[in-house]
């Protein structure tokens, strides 16, 4: 199957579905990222704050070795941590992630977060209290950095991720390469539509993560599986409730990331381009959904760039 791609603004093309790899564990994220090139991913992303890009770059040039795919087949994706900000810190760092994954290039390279840490080693620095410690470097100084990247072709193309409408006006308005990505949560609890079209209006492509709601997360958030109108949809279509919310995301217009190292679930996430939702399931989908978020940095809310402040 020939995965649907969307084409950057500088002409580079993204496959529409991809794995995520967030809190997947050292010695599975190597296998699962395998698997999923085997099944026909071939969008992969991960972070460095995720600590796993010496593995997902290590089970991409096995593919790669293998003849299962060329380098140019597949679409890797990873981030600037808050923790390296400065304009000056942003070409090491991102070198510091090829160095990981082993590669020549990064298809697409993010800053994480608008707002930023105290910069060094630690990735979460914190005072003696145990208070995250934040930094007042303005993300438009690091975009700087992250347009150098691209221009030594350290990166392909550059975006950003959980920057909400103001921060991305703020961007355009500051920038002589513009951004070509938003990655931002999406999912049947979190409604995206508005920034999403903002998005569109910039020509601004959008990455959905965590779009099954991240099962099991430890901040009590339901994923809505159970309710009667995805169980409705589930059973008219024959698809899982994870199939459903992968697919809702991909027809808002994003592309969805669902992270997994279960061969089964990595598979069947997978299998969500057989059957479309109507405009009106849309609509229902879009009622139920609830706001909450599994990724909300709460911890970062006294930066001035924390970005959820606002409605999007």
């Amino acid at each position: 199957m020939v995965l649907p791609t969307v084409t950057f603004s500088n002409g580079h093309k993204m496959p529409m579905f991809g794995l995520g790899t967030y809190l997947s564990q050292p010695g599975e994220v190597e296998e699962a990222v395998k698997y999923a090139i085997d099944t026909g991913y071939r969008h992969i992303d991960t972070a460095s704050f995720y600590g796993n890009e010496k593995e997902v770059g290590i089970a991409i040039r096995e593919k790669i070795k293998e003849g299962v795919i060329t380098r140019d087949d597949v679409f890797v994706t990873t981030k600037l941590w808050s923790n390296a900000h400065k304009e000056s810190q942003v070409v090491p760092t991102c070198k510091k992630s090829l160095d990981n994954l082993g590669l020549e290039f990064i298809d697409l390279y993010l800053i994480h977060w608008p707002f930023a840490f105290k910069e060094g080693e630690e990735l979460l620095p914190r005072d003696a209290s145990g208070k995250l410690q934040l930094s007042d470097t303005d993300y438009i100084d690091t975009w700087k950095g992250m347009e150098e990247c691209k221009r030594l072709g350290l990166a392909r193309s550059i975006g950003i991720s959980n920057f909400n409408s103001e921060q991305i006006t703020r961007i355009l308005t500051a920038a002589t390469i513009k951004p070509v990505n938003n990655q931002i949560e999406m999912s049947l609890n979190v409604n995206q539509e508005p920034l999403i079209e903002f998005c569109k209006k910039h020509d601004i492509t959008v990455t959905g993560y965590s779009p099954l709601g991240r099962p099991g997360n430890r901040y009590g958030v339901k994923n809505s599986w159970d309710h009667a109108t995805i169980q409705s949809l589930s059973k008219k279509y024959s698809k899982t409730p994870a199939q459903i919310a992968c697919r809702y995301v991909f027809q808002m217009g994003a592309a969805p990331i669902p992270k997994s190292i279960t061969k089964e679930r990595i598979k069947e996430n997978f299998n969500i381009f057989d059957f479309a939702l109507t405009d009106e399931e849309i609509k229902s989908i879009q009622s139920i959904s609830t706001g909450e978020r599994v990724a909300e940095m709460k911890e970062a809310k006294e930066s001035i760039h924390y970005p959820f402040n606002i409605p999007y």
